[in-house]
Order: C-alpha cells, then structure tokens, then sequence
C-alpha cells in the first residue's frame, strides 16, 4: 500500500473517531436520550442545539470524502481492515479527552487489532 493511499484512509478513520467522540461529548451535554425522565423528543431538540453534534456529523461527512479518496487507490480487502484502528484512536483519546480508563481485557484486545491491521497493510 502506498503511502498516500495509507495516509487518507488513516485520516478517514481518524476523523471518524474524532466523530464519535464528538457524539458522546454531545450526548454528555444534554445526557441520556432515553429512560431518563425528560421526554425523548425533547431531549433530541435540545441535542440538536449542541456544537458538538453538529461537530461530530461534520467530522463523519469529512470523513466519508477523505475514505473514499484512500479507498480509490487500493483494493477493499485491504483498506476496510484500517477501520479497526478506529478503535485504537477512539480509546486513546477517550482516555486523554474524556478520562475512560481502558482495562487490561481492552488493553489486550487493542493490541490483537493493532497486529491484525499490521498483517493486513503489509499483504
């Protein structure tokens, strides 16, 4: 895999991870969508008022370009694999951004995708 072809896909999947920190951040703004005592609807309103979701679906939009860039260059089978370091960023900065402390089962399970991807790039 070329090194250009690397660098978008791994910056799709980064601002997909930026993403999804985005929505959580959102989601803490105004808390949980269901079963919490405020009616669903209008806790979906209020989200909707929330930089962060607007942010987030930003970040998922520019996200989709950026993949498809990588994705032109190499073969599928390749490429979808780097979607698993998604789970290694989103981790990472959760822990730095948002304080969630992975356990050693994640830590273990991280490591086991970071190999995987590895295998996979080098093919």
């Amino acid at each position: 895999m070329r090194l250009s072809a690397f660098s978008f896909l791994c910056g799709g999947v980064l601002l997909n991870a930026v993403a999804q920190l985005g929505l959580k951040a959102a989601t803490d703004a105004t808390g949980p969508l269901f079963g919490s005592g405020a009616p669903t609807l209008r806790r979906g309103v209020e989200l909707l008022s929330v930089p962060w979701l607007w942010a987030a679906l930003g970040c998922y939009g520019l996200s989709v370009v950026v993949w498809l860039v990588g994705l032109s260059r190499v073969p599928v089978s390749q490429a979808y694999p780097l979607l698993s370091l998604g789970y290694v960023i989103n981790v990472g900065l959760a822990w730095w951004l948002l304080g969630e402390v992975p356990n050693a089962q994640r830590v273990v399970g991280i490591a086991v995708i970071v190999f995987g991807v590895v295998l996979v790039a080098r093919s």
